[in-house]
């Protein structure tokens, strides 16, 4: 079978592809530049015999020509062998990039194969159902009666207004007794001192009504029973 019909080639991979046409275009590029070199000989053959052998002057020339031709076959080969060459590296960084989307793509395929927008949903609740259950236990840890530190209102305006009462039955007392203290001054000038109840009596009947009326008014200002 080998006879009629030869061997199977191995597919071409675009890296030896890629190499083979350079080499072609590394090879006629120096073809190119042999044949110029002769192009420029037979130039100058044909101008040193312009005037002194006419026909070996066109025969120089007919060369040239020839030559100047194949250098322009040779140059279009080069360059379709150079197209060629960027259109496989354009294909195979295509064929690159196409891998690796897909590559991409399936790895998404994989992450989201077991996940869909109804799991999705119900994480976001079993997440927020979580956080509001922290937040309960957070304020009932919080709460002031587990540490004794919870009191009623009443009791407590309750005993302030204890601690008022006091304070202020407390300054009357201490104004009523307060001790009477007399500036140094000579015997002969210092008067006979009574005691306070005794100068009360003295006093008038009037001054001591009004001095009563202004003490009574003073405990109802403050809350004080008469």
């Amino acid at each position: 079978m080998k006879l009629f019909f030869g061997t199977t080639k191995p597919n071409t991979t675009a890296k030896d592809a890629i190499i083979s046409l350079r080499e072609n275009i590394t090879m006629l590029e120096k073809r190119e530049t042999h044949l110029q070199a002769k192009v420029e000989s037979e130039y100058a053959k044909a101008r040193e015999n312009a005037t002194r052998n006419k026909k070996t002057a066109l025969a120089a020339l007919k060369r040239k020509n020839m030559l100047e031709k194949q250098i322009e076959k040779i140059s279009n080969s080069r360059m379709a062998l150079e197209a060629q060459v960027m259109t496989i590296e354009a294909a195979n960084v295509n064929l690159e990039t196409i891998k690796v989307m897909q590559r991409g793509a399936d790895a998404m395929k994989g992450i989201h194969k077991d996940l869909n927008v109804d799991k999705v949903d119900e994480t976001m609740d079993d997440i927020r159902e979580q956080m509001d259950l922290a937040n309960e236990i957070s304020d009932a840890i919080s709460q002031p009666q587990l540490f004794g530190a919870e009191l009623d209102d009443d009791e407590l305006n309750a005993e302030l207004e204890e601690l008022e009462q006091e304070e202020l039955d407390k300054k009357l007392l201490d104004a009523e007794h307060a001790p009477v203290v007399l500036p140094n001054a000579p015997v002969s000038s210092i008067k006979h001192y009574e005691p306070p109840q005794r100068q009360r009596q003295q006093q008038p009947a009037s001054a001591v009504s009004d001095e009563d009326d202004e003490l009574a008014e003073l405990r109802e200002s403050m809350g004080m029973a008469a």
